[in-house]
């Protein structure tokens, strides 16, 4: 009877460690996407800004609303945040991997990856075959 109690107590203790773990793993993820949204959106939000000014012309007037409008969709979600940072070099996965925040990108890609935006891919045989 002592030895099963024993089991029983060192099994309770044992989930409560891995609950504890995975309750700090969870806080360190939600602290990477705070860091999305406080650091890097601004740094997103400037670039995309710029990029379309920069890009102004007749056919894409790129005002105001048309700005706002880009600046909600790369927003709108904590993945895309990321993704335009890397697609557009805001971001630097050495970088994240020396700060140890790779892991949550991998893992932030997973869990919102339907959420993703799906860049067109040009290669030089469209461009002939046009």
């Amino acid at each position: 009877m002592e030895l099963a109690l024993e089991f029983l107590i060192i099994a309770a203790l044992l989930v409560l460690a891995f609950i504890a773990w995975q309750l700090w793993r969870a806080k360190q993820f939600t602290q990477f996407k705070q860091y999305l949204e406080q650091e890097i959106k601004p740094l997103v939000f400037i670039h995309v800004h710029d990029t379309l000014v920069e890009t102004r012309c007749e056919t894409f007037p790129n005002t105001p609303a048309h700005i706002d409008a880009t600046k909600y969709y790369w927003a709108q979600y904590k993945v895309r945040i990321l993704q335009y940072a890397l697609e557009h070099e805001i971001l630097d996965i050495e970088a994240l991997k020396a700060q140890g925040k790779f892991r949550f990108c991998q893992h932030l890609f997973h869990v919102e990856q339907d959420k993703l935006h799906h860049f067109e891919q040009h290669s030089d045989e469209n461009k002939k075959s046009a």
